[in-house]
Parts: structure tokens; sequence; C-alpha cells
């Protein structure tokens, strides 16, 4: 009963729970086959068949224990014999012995598998020690009853066996959740997509540039962008947000959510693994195949307690051999420590707690794909945000254009007049030419700064471009055309209109520019929320600026408030200026804050963070973040930011919500602290019971029975087990 699918890295079978064995190339091939051959017959049953089993030999152990010696002599309860009992070889003993059998080859089976392939690959575990105590006793059992050699152990060994198949059924259950996500991201998706042309094909067939109709009430089959419809789509099964988002033309869609009473007409932008669920399931895998350090504290504890436990039930079937001239005695105290030493709670103890996490992790809206740092989360001193996408919108739009007149700079006024008048001639005779319609700004030095501004940002995908372009589009504008465009990495944009360099960008831009602050426009409101860029020609005159605004997220404020609750500082990090990083922290209630950064800067502010022996968390959604992600004690990467920035992090938010990092560092510590306690549980009833059941109270008349070791050591089992699902509270 071991892993259906051979799995690419070692570890722990997501459906079992087992501890995986390298196997041959061979023998990969040809069970791989097979598992693709009949994987949907074999999927989903696994956990029910251990129930199965659990209560067949649950049936089976009732009469063992009732009609055993031990319970007749505690209760002093005779029962009745069976009808034709006498008919049957040693009689009643005879029947213990058939129902024990029963239960060894049918409920116990699995254990021997697994111990058998733990020994082939040379790594004794849990199975090993399970395997070696029902064997044991079981052996032991049938030569007592036919060689009437001493007391016969077969009520010790169904309980056992009882036991261990409920313990086991509880750590699949829990162990395969994470794999059970997977398989629910599956289900997430439509089985056929609806073309345009009213074709309807597979998933598997959709092209990138497919345009396919999604009906009310349908799922969406692939990531892609609404070119046609209005509809408010459900989205919970990917973010956990329950309220429905509304799509429109130009919104992004993501394959698997539900479309509401509107239809919608889809634009295919990501097929195969570049769609947003492949993404989530390839960090799932990885995930899985993470450990937490106590995780690998747990497993190098387990290996060692198998030795150990053998160590011990060998010294004390020898000691007692040797004192009591007893085989049967010193056997019982040889199953009893293997029983009591089994590493089942051990070895359940993390895992558990860990896929619970992960499933509650999911559930609520954010990725763990390595989980040493969900582990670190808990230490964090200080929560570093990239202010613009994450605390703020990340949608900028234009709220006013300056022109040079409007500047208190009598010096340049005459030089900017004279060349916004060529700019204004130029958009002219463009607008005369194309038929572009006329407004009441037109021909106006705001609407040539605009027209020019909009030009230069026509190839870029920067969310401040976005905003000026979608000015642009609302005032009518025709972009002029383009030549030598330069992008100017955390700076700005340079290109050629009729023949003439401007160049646009921020603070950054003046700088590099060397052009004096006090020729720079001062806007007439410094408070408002957004950032400024400059339109400047190749002789370095500035013709304008624009101001765009970013609204702060209401979900900031909360976010914020309660992370100072919990005792972590609050930091933001921005390329904007000083002026707007300040108002923003202020009103936020930000404690530190890092302005007008370069994008290659944003690791160093990181880095000077922890030389302050700050754990830092690094909250970022862009390819600039990318480099601080990775520097961070912990780096959060918001899921709608680009592929580098998720690929650099080590968790990942499903939708911009900044209270989400709450959620996180909450999820972290009570994750630390489950498996602490199950480690305590897990380990802690070991100390007390391996000496009990080696007979060191012996002297006192104290002796743990193979059964008694047995229920010990399944309430571990069961304790540990409850309390990992007390994350779900």
């Amino acid at each position: 009963m071991g892993c259906l699918e051979p799995q690419d890295q070692p570890g722990n079978c997501p459906v079992c729970g087992m501890k995986l064995v390298e196997v041959e190339e061979k023998y990969h091939k040809k069970h791989k086959e097979k598992h693709e051959e009949h994987l949907d017959k074999h999927q989903g049953h696994r956990t029910e068949d251990f129930l199965k089993k659990f209560w067949l030999s649950l049936i089976l152990t009732i009469p063992i224990v009732l009609y055993s010696d031990i319970f007749q002599k505690i209760s002093n309860i005779k029962l009745p014999s069976f009808e034709g009992i006498q008919y049957l070889p040693f009689g009643q003993t005879g029947l213990i012995m058939l129902l024990g059998s029963i239960v060894f080859f049918y409920g116990g089976f699995v254990f021997l598998v697994g111990a058998y392939r733990e020994i082939k690959a040379k790594n004794p575990g849990m199975m090993t020690l399970i395997a070696l105590a029902v064997v044991s006793a079981y052996v032991y059992s049938v030569f007592a009853v036919l060689f009437k050699i001493g007391h016969e152990f077969f009520w010790e060994l169904a309980t056992l066996i009882t036991i261990m198949l409920l313990g086991h059924y509880f750590e699949m259950k829990s162990v395969s959740s994470a794999q059970r996500a997977l398989q629910e991201i599956e289900k997430l998706l439509p089985d056929i997509a609806e073309l345009e042309d009213g074709r309807k094909v597979k998933l598997d067939e959709l092209k990138l540039n497919d345009i396919v109709i999604v009906r009310p009430g349908g799922k969406i089959p692939a990531d892609g962008i609404v070119i046609e419809g209005k509809s408010e789509v459900n989205e919970s099964m990917i973010t956990g947000e329950s309220k429905p988002v509304l799509k429109e033309i130009g919104s992004e869609v993501i394959a698997g959510t539900i479309n509401g009473d509107g239809v919608l007409k889809v634009k295919v932008t990501k097929i195969g693994e570049e769609t947003f669920l492949a993404g989530i399931k390839r960090l799932i895998k990885e995930a899985q195949a993470s450990k937490s350090k106590l995780q690998v504290l747990a497993d190098v504890f387990a290996k060692y307690l198998t030795f150990i436990a053998i160590g011990i039930g060998s010294l004390s079937f020898i000691i007692w051999l040797l004192l009591q001239k007893n085989l049967a005695f010193a056997l019982e105290r040889l199953v009893t420590v293997l029983i009591v030493a089994c590493p089942h709670a051990l070895g359940l103890a993390v895992p558990l707690v860990v896929a619970i996490s992960t499933s509650l992790a999911i559930h609520n809206g954010f990725l763990i794909r390595n989980r040493l740092q969900l582990e670190l989360a808990r230490k964090i001193d200080v929560v570093l945000f990239d202010k613009t996408g994450t605390l703020t919108s990340g949608r900028f739009k234009v709220r006013e254009i300056i022109t040079r007149t409007d500047a208190n700079n009598d010096d340049n006024r005459e030089l900017m007049r004279t060349d916004n008048d060529k700019v204004r001639e130029s958009s002219q005779e463009f607008a005369s030419e194309n038929n572009v319609r006329n407004s009441s700004r037109e021909g106006s030095q705001e609407f040539a700064i605009l027209q020019l501004a909009a030009s230069l940002n026509q190839y870029s995908q920067h969310f401040i471009a976005q905003g000026i372009l979608e000015k642009a589009k609302e005032q009518g504008i025709k972009l002029l055309k383009v030549e030598e465009f330069e992008n100017l990495t955390g700076r700005g944009v340079k290109g050629k209109i009729n023949g003439k360099t401007y160049y646009l960008g921020g603070n950054n831009l003046l700088k590099e520019l060397g052009y004096p602050n006090e020729n720079r426009i001062n806007y007439p409101n410094e408070n408002q929320i957004g950032t400024t860029v400059y339109l400047i020609d190749e002789n370095k005159n500035l013709l304008g600026a624009i101001v765009l605004e970013d609204e702060i997220q209401e979900e900031s404020f909360e976010a914020v408030k309660n992370l100072h609750q919990m005792g972590i500082k609050v930091a933001m990090i921005t390329g904007d200026k000083k002026e707007v990083a300040e108002k923003v922290a202020k009103e936020l209630g930000i404690d530190e804050y890092f302005a007008e950064v370069l994008p290659e800067d944003k690791v160093n502010k990181v880095k000077e963070l922890q030389k302050r022996n700050l754990k830092v968390m690094m909250v970022g959604d862009g390819i600039n973040d990318a480099p601080a992600l990775m520097q961070a004690d912990v780096g959060v990467a918001i899921g709608a930011g680009t592929n580098v920035a998720i690929e650099s992090a080590g968790i990942i938010l499903v939708r911009n919500d900044p209270r989400d990092i709450v959620k996180l560092i909450e999820l972290s510590r009570k994750t630390y602290r489950k498996m602490i306690e199950n480690l305590f549980w897990a380990t802690g009833y070991n100390i007390v019971a391996l000496p009990l059941a080696a007979g060191i109270l012996a002297f006192k008349g104290i002796f743990l029975s193979p059964a008694l070791a047995a229920i010990f050591m399944s309430l571990s089992t069961v304790i540990v087990a409850v309390n990992a699902l007390g994350l779900r509270g």
C-alpha cells in the first residue's frame, strides 16, 4: 500500500505519508506507465481503504479481547462458548488464533510491506519498528498455542494493529491535504472552451490569442483579457475573497474562476504551464518538497529512535531471559519496547501540522514556496513594504498637468513659450492630418505636454505610463511617432519626436541630467498622494510636468495597525520623492520610510535594516523588487506582480491585500507553536514509557503490557493529530 505515483524527489508519500524509497529507473518507468493508465481508477480511495481495514480489524478484535484470559480475569465475566467450538483445533484458543491471524495478515500487511521497502532502501524507520513488533508478537503467539510454551499475545497483537490502522488513517487523511489541493485545482477548470466562432474545444487545444465566450455561470477556461462584455466574476477559489470582482473591457481574468450574470468575450493570453493555476500547482509541489527545521529534526530523531528501540528491546530481552529463564516473559518485554517506541506520533507531529498549515494558507489566499520562510515569519521584527501596488492601489491617474507658465520662474518662461509654440504647432498639424477630435484644450500647452508624454510612454508598461496613456485616451489625443525609444530603468523614458529628443521622468531623471533644484516646477498641492513626472527637451529645458495620484488602499490602514499591535515595526520603500513618501507614511503611521530609492538600491536598504539586527520581511510586486525579496529574511511577492518577483520570494500573496501579511505571521506563529506542542507529546511519552516497557520498575511489580503499550503509543498519535487539527480553529 505505497505511493501510487513515483515522485521526483525523496521525502514522504503525499498520499499515505510513508517515507519514499529510491527505485530503479526501469521500475520507475514501468510503474509510471501503469499509474498513467489507471490514474482515475486509483485516485482518492487509499485513505478510505485504511478506514475499511480498521473497521474489519476492530470487529475481529472485539471477540479476541472479550474471550482473552486477561479480560475475563479483570472483569470476572465468563462469556458463553460458541456452539461447535470444541470441534476446532485448540478449541476457543484456536478460534482466537484464527481471528488474530486474519487481523495480522489483512490489517498488518501494509506495515510489513512498508518495512520491506525501508529495509531494502537501507533506511529503517517507523514501518520497520511496527513490523518488528507485530511479527514478533504473532510468531511467538502461534508457537505458544501450537507447542503450549507460554502466554499468547493475540489480543495485544490485534489491538495494536487496529489502533495503528486508525492512527495511520488520521495521518493519511491529514498529510494528503496538500495533495488534495492539487486535485481540487484541476477540478476548477472546465472540460471544454467555447470559441468565438461557436466551436467547442478541449482546453489543451486552446492557443494564444484565441477568443473564447464565457456564458453566465460558466467557468473561465484560460487566463486572458476581457475584450467585450461586462460581468462580476467569483474569484474566491483563487484569492479567498468572497466578494465578486467586476470585469469589463481590459480586465484580466483567471482560469477556473466563475462568471456571473453577464457574457464575457475573453482573449487568451496564457496557456499550459504559463497559467496562474499552473503556477499555483508548481508552488504547492515546491512547498511539499521543502521542509522546516523542526521537520528535519523530527525525521532525524525518528530514525535514531528506531535504532534506540531495537537496542533497548534486545537488551531487555537478553537481561530478562538471563534473570528469569522465561522465554515468554523476555519476548513480551521485547515486543512491548518495540510497540512503545514506534515513532508513529513523532513521524506525524510536524508533517501533519505542515500539511494543515499549507492547506490553510491556500484557503486564505497565500502560497508557501519555502517552509523555512514560513517558520521565520514568526520572528519578523520589521515588515518593509514596497509602496506602489502594495500599500497603494498602484493605478495612477493624472490629477493635474503643470505648464511652465504655472511655475514661478521668469527666467525660462519665454524660452519655454517659444518651444511649446513649436510643439503646439506640430501637434495641431498632426491632429489635422489624422482627423483627431478637437477639444477645448487642443492647441494649449497642457494638450502639447500630455500628447508628448503619452507618445513617449506608448511602448512602456510602467504603471505611471499607463496612467498617462489612459488620460490621453480620454482626451482623444492621437499619439505621435516616436523614434529611438529608450527605457531608462528607474528614471523614465527617452525618445525622438519630430526629430527632437525628449525625456520624461521623475526626480531621479532630473538628477541624472543635472537639472538644478531651483528650476524644478513646484506644483500647487504638495500634500496630495501622488508622483510627478517632468517633460524635458534635449537642451535640458523643462517644458512642464504631469502630476499623477495613487490612493492608499483602505486595507493598508488596518494592516499597519494590526502589525503594530503584534509588536512588529512597519517600514516603506519607494522611488517616489520624499514629500510623497512622507505623506503616505504619516497617514498610515509607518515607523520608517525610504524615498527616492533606485531599484538597484532597494536590496541595500534591506541590508541596512538587517545590520541593525532586525529580521526583515520584504513585500513587493515588481521585477525591481526581486533582489530585495531574495535578500530579506522572508520575501513575500504579490501574486498579481511579475513572474520574476514571484520566483524570487518564498511566500506569494494571491491577492493584493496587505492584511494578508498579518494572517501570514499569525499562521507562522500558530504553526510553530503546534509543532513544538506535537514534538513534546510525541517524544515526552517515549521518555517515560520506554523504561517502563523494558521493566525498570519490575522490582515494584510494575510491568507495562504490550496491549497497554499499544494504547499509550496510539493515544500519543491521536493527541498529536487532534492538536494539529486545532490549527483550523
